[in-house]
């Protein structure tokens, strides 16, 4: 089963939280897919991860750019998976797929948005029905995470 980790984002939004946890996947190693709820999140996404540091470069790419299969980073808002990512993360109330063939599942919502974390809280059951080890993590005062669950 993957590991499951549910971010609560309480103090940062997400064009600033997403970027770190990308950069620490990547700095592993590890290929990720960021789902976005829709194509034009996808593509907000995209242009934002170009521009959102002068001093960082996030390598990643979208269907529309090529070269899929070679994007440490790839971003969709499908359920495709064509740099053989491990990492999932999903974003924006995207409905995940199937989460066993990865490593992790990373579900981020926005504390600040009701329908988001309704949404949140029915992944969390379902991916806990599904056998999945699940934790929960959560914007400290300082925009830090900490575990909670």
């Amino acid at each position: 089963m993957s590991e499951v980790l549910f971010y609560h984002l309480t103090r940062k939004p997400l064009e600033e939280a997403l970027p770190g946890l990308l950069e620490t996947c990547v700095g592993r190693g590890w290929r990720c897919v960021v789902q976005a709820g829709s194509r034009e999140r996808c593509e907000a996404l995209d242009s934002w991860l170009w521009t959102y540091r002068d001093d960082a470069f996030l390598p990643h790419g979208t269907a529309a750019d090529g070269h899929v299969e070679a994007q440490p980073v790839y971003l969709t808002d499908g359920e495709e998976n064509p740099n053989g990512a491990v990492v999932r993360f999903l974003v924006d109330r995207a409905s995940p797929p199937d989460l066993t063939p990865y490593q992790r599942g990373v579900f981020l919502f926005d504390g600040q948005d009701p329908e988001a974390v309704a949404d949140a809280r029915r992944h969390w059951k379902a991916m806990k029905e599904a056998g999945h080890d699940i934790t929960y993590w959560q914007q400290n005062e300082a925009g830090r995470w900490e575990k909670k669950a």
